[in-house]
């Protein structure tokens, strides 16, 4: 069992930048995909970004390339989120989620990953 907890959202303006972290109670979260994904009201959870294990590759989805960035702290089990040029259409809850898929293939379906954390809101006002 692997526990997530998400931090550092909040409410932005329009450009602005924000960083959100994922701690993990994993032994090693190299061992483990890490993914990013949010969701809005009455929409299915998307996928945001993937960190393959052992930071092999990283994935984004088209909506946000060139302005996330996932990346990971091995000594304290952290992942983050790096967003820039944050965009109104950005809003929503971001969720952290692991998973342990034993192939290199990345997956992009909420079902593939075995543990979420709660979840944090960003909003991004114009």
């Amino acid at each position: 069992q692997v526990t997530l907890v998400e931090s550092g959202g909040g409410l932005v303006q329009a450009g602005d930048s924000l960083r959100l972290s994922c701690t993990t109670s994993a032994r090693s979260v190299n061992e483990y995909h890490m993914g990013w994904f949010r969701q809005v009201p009455g929409k299915e959870r998307d996928f945001v970004a993937l960190l393959t294990w052992y930071s092999t590759n990283t994935h984004y989805a088209d909506s946000v390339k060139g302005r996330f960035t996932i990346s990971r702290d091995n000594a304290t089990n952290t992942v983050f989120l790096q967003m820039n040029s944050l965009k109104v259409e950005d809003t929503a809850v971001y969720y952290c989620a692991a998973g342990i898929w034993p192939f290199m293939d990345p997956r992009f379906d909420p079902s593939s990953y075995e543990y979420w954390g709660q979840g944090t809101q960003v909003t991004v006002s114009s």
